[in-house]
């Protein structure tokens, strides 16, 4: 028997959908157990791969029917598109996001019901291939290059599931990993004129850039050309030249099968640690930095957690900073121009007259730092970013 070319392209996504799918229907048909591992899943934000499997009963039974629903509403959804989108979308699955894909665009008024819940097609969309637990259109956020990015109420909607990221929410905030003094934010330097450097290890004389050095990329008088710049390190040292941001999003990858930006690969790195070799081989797609209305995003396209430390990401008042674990798929709000202004004390003589260091914000690839761990100090992480935004 033959099988058309739509049909194929249906099976693949559904063989293509994300683990997990099972478990959560039968937490939303009222299975206890399985909420109890759904709840575990929302708590390490989607990193898991779904639960052991039991004994078969009554809960298998549920699962089974929660997964012929989904299973039908899925197929049901899919068979409205065309081929080409089909085609599109199965794109964006099976390289989960690494390669650019054009938006699903579908009409935003179509909602699905799944159990006794009803879900807008783009988290429909979501929760089968990306996040089983997803539960609204709130936990979850458009990115920049979607064609429904900013657009309130729409005819039609994007549901490529890979424009979307998941929301890293501080109201309940990832486990605090360190705690660092405030007194961090305060001038480091004698020289009023003197450039921000890493506020662990100290800069370093590399070529940036157009041949310019970095304190002319930094320091530029009246210079809006770019917004932010970048640093790689490797543990204490830095690795190749300060990276110039003018583009409102940037890509920050070791690989990635498309796209442009800042590719760690192609620089040249004499640590020969294996921790080092083994963390930058896990950097993969990397994160996305993007520079929006409200603040500077960071979005975790890699397949293993980030961590960041960024004066705006935590209670003005407080005397002590966070440093927030992001798992894959989440976006955090890593730095908010508003917020850092008002943290630089204007009236202040001293950081009138002195560099801050709470324009900068550093994250690390897989590795963590702090109390938890025995690395206290991100100098000592093996791949790590450091960005020093433009506060002028």
């Amino acid at each position: 028997m033959f099988r058309t070319k739509r049909s194929v392209l249906v099976r693949r996504l559904w063989r293509s959908r994300a683990p997990g799918g099972e478990e959560e229907e039968e937490a939303a048909a009222g299975e206890a157990g399985a909420a109890a591992a759904a709840e575990a899943r929302a708590h390490v934000c989607g990193g898991g791969r779904g639960c052991c499997p039991g004994k078969a009963g009554r809960g298998g039974r549920a699962a089974a029917g929660a997964e012929a629903e989904l299973k039908a509403l899925t197929h049901a959804v899919l068979k409205r598109l065309k081929e080409r989108q089909l085609e599109g979308l199965l794109h964006a699955v099976e390289s989960r996001g690494g390669a650019r894909t054009p938006c699903l665009l579908l009409p935003a008024k179509a909602d699905s019901r799944l159990g006794q819940h009803w879900y807008p097609l783009p988290v429909l969309l979501c929760k089968v291939f990306r996040w089983p637990d997803l539960r609204h259109c709130s936990e979850v956020k458009r990115l920049c290059c979607c064609e429904s990015y900013g657009k309130a109420h729409p005819e039609l909607v994007c549901c490529n599931p890979h424009h979307l990221s998941r929301l890293c929410e501080l109201e309940s905030p990832p486990p605090p990993y360190s705690r660092y003094p405030m007194d961090f934010l305060k001038p480091t330097a004698d020289c009023p004129d003197s450039v921000p450097s890493s506020t662990e290890t100290g800069g370093t004389n590399c070529l940036a850039p157009g041949g310019l050095s970095d304190s002319q990329v930094l320091q530029e008088p009246g210079d809006r050309s770019h917004w932010c710049v970048v640093a790689y390190w490797e543990e204490k040292t830095r690795v190749g030249r300060l990276y110039s941001v003018q583009e409102p999003s940037l890509d920050i990858f070791y690989d990635l099968p498309q796209g442009n930006g800042f590719c760690l690969g192609q620089l040249n790195s004499d640590n020969k640690s294996q921790l080092v070799q083994k963390v930058r081989s896990k950097i993969g797609y990397g994160i996305q930095l993007t520079k929006e209305v409200d603040g500077v995003w960071v979005y975790n396209r890699s397949s293993y957690p980030i961590f960041i430390k960024s004066a705006t990401l935590d209670n003005p008042d407080s005397r002590t900073l966070l440093v927030h674990k992001v798992f894959p798929g989440f976006s955090i709000k890593a730095f908010d121009y508003e917020k850092a202004y008002s943290l630089q004390r204007p009236n202040d003589h001293e950081f009138m007259q002195q560099p801050w260091t709470g324009f900068t914000v550093q994250i690390s690839f897989v590795k963590g730092w702090g109390q938890c761990y025995t690395r206290q100090f991100i100098s000592s992480c093996p791949c790590w970013l450091e960005v020093i935004f433009n506060n002028r």
